[in-house]
């Protein structure tokens, strides 16, 4: 008889559980298996492809017989010196292509350096309530502790500094352009917040990958005077170019903050594959038309997402940047609930806003990455 063995877990999983999309996204596959219709609003992934040159860039490297080595630990310098004049086109900030950007296998991946780069155990990380899980589950995995600031629709969904506690705090991690809420940052507000850091010796991080898309003024955190001193940015071009499966992201910072991360990284992948590192470096020279195309798409999406939102009796602001919608539940309704009940009754899911922390209980995101004719089909099953 074999004797059975179950190796212990780390104790870093601890209060770490499978990802939401991960397991609702089972569910649903296997009720579509069963043969239920199923459409899906739920996660941010883009519908639509990148651009043809850039598509066309990837094949043509890829043809390449010396494309296909390792890479350097630092990403290709086409990539970086594209980043660089993106930022500077985009922002006006000038960004030292050799030394200040670090190319990522998706801004995911840089949550994690960071995490692991910084904390120690029992360092105190500020993350947004509501935001990202990813954020929570990098600090809480790099042995540090994740602690919320609530964030509301009163407060324009930005921190109330007055109400932090900055006692053994390490880093402050933002997300302007704001996911799940869709609220948008100000130069005004960056400056307080980086003001804030700096006065409380505190490391800050800027996740940005939403500021191209549905937002007029997109701004840069490095756009604040000598913020680098504390700060970095996160950047990626999954949202803004229809790339998301491709894991192409940057960490913008100093050059010491780089060279620290790096001591983390290069331990843990042996750099991107070069041909997605130069169609990416040609995805980000594309001209104001590529975004306006874009967002000409996202924007009569929008209006079908409200009306959406409308037929189930959600509020909402008007002025809403990124992916998504957020709308707030009636008076009552628990967000999971809603979310079952819609998704067994009508075959429709959509995110229950609880996951991303208690400040979301009340709400409601629908995801914009689904053709008008799918969220008309929605539209028209929510009014049967």
């Amino acid at each position: 008889m074999t004797k059975s063995f179950q190796p212990t877990l780390s104790s870093r999983l601890d209060g770490v559980g499978e990802y939401y999309f991960s397991r609702k996204l089972r569910e649903i596959d296997n009720m579509r298996k069963e043969g239920k219709k199923i459409i899906s609003l739920g996660i941010g992934s883009p519908d639509m492809p990148p651009h043809p040159s850039v598509m066309e860039r990837l094949a043509a490297e890829s043809a390449k017989p010396n494309t296909h080595g390792y890479q350097s630990y630092r990403g290709a310098e086409q990539l970086r010196t594209a980043f660089a004049e993106w930022y500077d086109r985009m922002f006006g900030v000038e960004i030292n292509p050799q030394s200040e950007i670090m190319p990522l296998i998706g801004s995911k991946e840089g949550i994690m350096h960071i995490a692991m780069t910084y904390l120690n155990a029992g360092d105190k990380v500020l993350v947004p309530n509501p935001g990202y899980p990813t954020y929570t589950s990098a600090v809480t995995l790099a042995g540090g502790v994740a602690t919320p600031y609530n964030l509301t629709a009163e407060s324009g969904w930005l921190p109330d500094f007055e109400n932090i506690d900055t006692q053994g705090v390490k880093l402050m991690i933002i997300n302007y352009p704001h996911m799940p809420t869709g609220a948008v940052a100000t130069l005004t507000d960056l400056e307080r917040i980086v003001a804030f850091c700096r006065e409380h010796s505190i490391l800050l991080l800027n996740d940005n990958p939403y500021g191209f898309i549905r937002n007029q003024h997109p701004v840069s955190l490095l756009q604040v005077e000598g913020a680098k001193d504390i700060a970095m940015e996160l950047n990626s071009l999954s949202k803004s170019h229809n790339m998301a499966g491709w894991r192409i992201g940057m960490l913008a910072a100093s050059e010491q903050r780089i060279t620290e991360i790096l001591r983390f990284k290069s331990n843990m992948d042996s750099g991107m594959f070069l041909p997605l590192q130069l169609a990416a470096a040609t995805a980000l020279s594309l001209g104001s038309e590529w975004y306006e195309q874009q967002n000409g798409e996202y924007y009569a999406r929008e209006k079908l997402g409200k009306a959406i939102f409308d037929t189930l009796g959600l509020e909402y602001a008007e002025n809403q940047a990124g992916l998504f919608l957020w709308g707030r539940l009636p008076e009552g309704k628990n967000c999971y609930d809603f979310c079952d009940t819609l998704l067994y009754e009508k075959g429709v899911f959509l995110t229950p806003g609880g996951i991303f922390g208690s400040e979301g209980e009340r709400y409601m995101r629908l995801s914009l990455c689904a053709p008008q004719e799918v969220l008309e089909n929605v539209l028209n099953i929510l009014k049967l």
